[in-house]
């Protein structure tokens, strides 16, 4: 059996006690502690958007060649090289960070390109030896240029390697892809926003630095979560954007669809933002069986990997959709509420920005970066200028250069002697002694003489950067634009002022009678010719906008009286039929009708092709035919009425390669009206076309030429007054948008009435440079035109002859439209 060690005698420890005051030593501990985890742990930095952990793994992983055109490799080396260079803590909180980075319903734009399980929203991902990762482009370019001088680096931990203090960052990430944090006394919570749209701000306050809120917000309306959603009411991001600080609800997007011929349920496809499906299944049962939820039969999860989310719903027979759907708002979290904390640490230390201000952090960030790039890329070119000129004086006078070398005892006499005889400085007499003598050609001398002009321009380019805060700024802003076209992705959530619900009621509802938070009320819907969409709420003493005012997107292109739940149908030029309620558009004053408040239609319909456009709404139970035509002019009418019980189906079948460019309700009493691109106008009698079904792809309806296309069809009934026909021709030579061309306005009764399929007759006559009309539109007066952002432009007055030319215009003209 082992004997213990006996303990030394009291005479051989040497005591070493001292007093010390709890509350002080405690004080000073948890200050130091606070510190590290604010400074070092949990807050990004504004600059580049990014916290320590996530600042070294992006470095580290670039430093290992981990690129995009490179294979995976295992996470769990990645870690490693994190954790021995740079990163003094566990390898779990290293793990745990570079999974968030690749996780793309975390990030708007991952910086991670991983391989394997990295979890989801309800489970988390597989051990590091069993994952792989490699960096993202997009994080590259906030990596980029390292290598010129670009940032700061400091010491890592233990003063063997070097780290940058923060990234160049080519766009702002702290903004793209938010951020979370809690700290000691503080906490962050930033959301993600769209990149293009966040560029764009930033380009406008690069060239406005004085921009006000409100014209950034025309640029970054609201944030852009990665897994799409609603976003209802956006007041609390105003609050924000303008204090930092505020609050907003995401709606999961929900459509209403037919499970089986007899069953109706509720098709979730994107849920709010950090939402699984698991959580809201679970959370559905739980109201079902606490009788909170009523009207529900199932749920069933879906989802795959081909097409995305989709949980559906199962309804009882005889509950409305709608209240269900109400109902799952306010108890499951098909609602969720996000808060915002804008923290960040601005030069060392936590701030709270609104959202100006942290652009400027991060334009004034590229600005130093750009600069001291600048500064790099000069003095290199210098230098290389200055070796250059002294290769281009050994050549020119090479023999001798040869004898002064030969005739010398060793190289540093040889160096000497090439300073004083070709007054050469000491770094060109070494790069000559370095010189091979296959340099020693007559084409080598020409590229060395190229070389020098290359140089010379370049370092002019610079000085001339280097000297002006305009060009410098200017810089900084295309390169920003080249980020934004490189990794920019249409937006994914949609922005609505509609209500959200209240998810502590404070009085309780019958049992089994559902209520519906927003009322059946009259209101109009306006679609603008730019493709925005607002709804009007009516009431008796409600007074639209005045026909005279002005603002932005307010040529019209089709509004309808209806009630904000009523069920809409929407037609698109690629000849669907999508069906809606407006009850979700943004509504605005009935005596101040804004277009630029609106939203996208195409985004609102959720059309997934970006060149699918709306053409006209309905009402579903519409008793008129439906007339379209295409640009290869055939003409349709379709019988309303016994539509497909889908959310979206045909109402004709197209050839390929053609397309809609109108739709409009008609009866036989009413002119149909083609106009063709080589200035044919043709107006029949709606008789002439007999109605068809819904799978017919039409008859002919104008004979155009081989060269030409309809770029118009509709309706020309006008209950109050006459109709107007516009035309806009443009040289098709020029650049769409930089030819404003000529237009001319006639009234639509001067065109005689034709028959059906022939080529009806000329509608403007074109003057020297011009070949087609760009634009043509048929309807009420005053007709109305805007340019691409919404600029009105002046149009001529109606009463032109029916042949005639046009007159210049002021500006290019994107849409043509009716007033409100």
């Amino acid at each position: 059996m082992a004997r213990s060690k006996e303990p030394a005698p009291p005479e051989q420890i040497a005591e070493r006690i001292e007093d010390v005051d709890v509350s002080s030593e405690m004080q000073g501990s948890f200050l130091e502690y606070a510190y590290s985890v604010i400074y070092s742990r949990a807050l990004p930095d504004a600059r580049d958007g990014l916290k320590p952990v996530q600042r070294r793994i992006i470095y580290q992983m670039a430093e290992m060649g981990l690129r995009p055109d490179k294979g995976h490799v295992k996470s769990a080396r990645v870690v490693g090289e994190v954790m021995g260079k740079l990163h003094p803590h566990g390898d779990s909180a290293i793990y745990d960070a570079l999974v968030r980075l690749a996780q793309p319903w975390t990030m708007r734009l991952p910086l991670v390109d991983g391989h394997g399980n990295f979890g989801s929203l309800d489970d988390g991902p597989a051990a590091p030896r069993y994952t792989e990762a490699r960096l993202h482009a997009a994080a590259l370019a906030l990596a980029e240029n390292l290598d010129e001088d670009v940032v700061d680096f400091v010491p890592n931990y233990d003063n063997q390697f070097l780290q940058p203090a923060v990234l160049p960052a080519a766009f702002p990430n702290l903004l793209v892809n938010g951020a979370s944090g809690i700290a000691v006394g503080m906490a962050t919570n930033m959301a993600p926003h769209n990149l293009i749209e966040v560029v764009g701000a930033a380009r406008h306050l690069i060239d406005n630095p004085d921009a006000t809120l409100e014209e950034l917000m025309d640029f970054i309306p609201g944030p852009d979560l990665p897994s799409g959603g609603t976003i209802v009411g956006l007041d609390g991001i105003k609050d924000a954007y303008a204090t930092g600080r505020g609050a907003f609800k995401t709606r999961a997007r929900v459509s209403i669809e037919s499970i089986t011929a007899r069953k109706t349920g509720l098709v979730v496809t994107e849920l709010p933002y950090l939402v699984g499906p698991e959580k809201v299944i679970e959370k559905i049962k739980d109201g079902v069986q606490s009788k909170k939820l009523s009207g529900i039969s199932d749920v069933t999860d879906l989802t795959d990997r081909a097409n995305g989310l989709r949980l559906v719903i199962g309804l009882k027979t005889g509950f409305s959709p709608e209240a269900v759907l109400e109902q799952l708002y306010r108890y499951t979290p098909l609602e969720s509420s996000f808060s915002i904390n804008n923290v960040a640490l601005v030069e060392g230390g936590p701030r709270t920005m609104g959202l100006k201000e942290l652009l400027e952090v991060y334009v004034n960030h590229r600005i130093v970066v750009v600069t001291r790039r600048s500064r790099h890329r000069l003095q290199k070119r210098k230098d290389r200028l200055h070796l250059v000129e002294g290769l281009l004086i050994a050549i020119l006078d090479i023999d001798e250069v040869i004898e002064v070398i030969r005739s010398s005892d060793d190289s540093e006499q040889a160096k000497t002697r090439l300073m004083e005889v070709f007054d050469l400085s000491q770094l060109q007499a070494e790069y000559i002694l370095e010189l091979r003598l296959r340099r020693l050609t007559k084409f080598s001398r020409i590229e060395l003489e190229t070389e020098r002009d290359d140089l010379l321009k370049e370092i002019a380019y610079l000085e001339e950067l280097l000297g002006s805060d305009a060009l410098l700024r200017a810089q900084v802003s295309a390169e920003l634009d080249d980020a934004a076209e490189k990794f920019g992705t249409p937006r994914r959530t949609l922005l609505t002022e509609a209500k959200p619900s209240i998810a502590k009621a404070g009085g309780k509802a019958k049992k089994g009678a559902p209520v519906l938070e927003i009322q059946d009320t009259p209101c109009r819907v306006y679609i603008s010719a730019t493709g925005r969409a607002v709804r009007v709420d009516l009431s008796d003493d409600s007074e639209i906008a005045h026909p005279n005012r002005r603002s932005k997107h307010d040529a019209i292109l089709v509004s309808l009286d209806t009630t904000t739940r009523s069920a809409l149908a929407a037609v698109t030029n690629r000849g669907r039929l999508v069906r809606f309620t407006p009850v979700d558009l943004p509504s605005v004053p009935a005596s101040s009708v804004q277009m630029r408040a609106g939203v996208k239609i195409s985004d609102y319909l959720a059309l997934t092709d970006r060149s699918e456009r709306v053409l006209t709404i309905f009402h579903l139970d519409e008793a008129r035919t439906l007339a379209l035509g295409t640009a290869r002019g055939v003409v349709k009418r379709l019988q309303m009425g016994s539509w497909p019980n889908k959310p979206d189906f045909e109402v004709i079948t197209l050839k390929d390669g053609d397309s809609v460019v109108g739709a409009a309700l008609a009866t036989d009493e009413d002119q149909l009206v083609f106009i063709s691109s080589d200035t044919s106008l043709l107006t029949y009698s709606a008789a002439a076309v007999r109605p068809q079904g819904r799978t017919a792809s039409g008859v002919a309806g104008i004979k155009l030429a081989a060269d030409a296309s309809a770029i118009f069809f509709g309706v020309g009934h006008d209950r109050d007054g006459r109709a107007v026909v516009a035309t806009v021709a443009t040289s098709s030579a020029t650049l769409t948008g930089t030819d404003p061309g000529s237009a001319k306005v006639s009234f639509l009764d001067d065109f005689p009435a034709k028959g059906r399929a022939t080529g009806g007759v000329r509608a403007q006559r074109l003057l020297k440079g011009e070949d087609a009309l760009s634009l043509a539109w048929v309807g009420p007066a005053p007709v109305f035109a805007v340019a691409a952002d919404g600029t009105p432009r002046v149009l001529p007055q109606a009463g032109a002859k029916r042949d005639a030319s046009g007159e210049a215009l002021d500006g290019a003209v994107a849409a043509l439209g009716h007033r409100i």
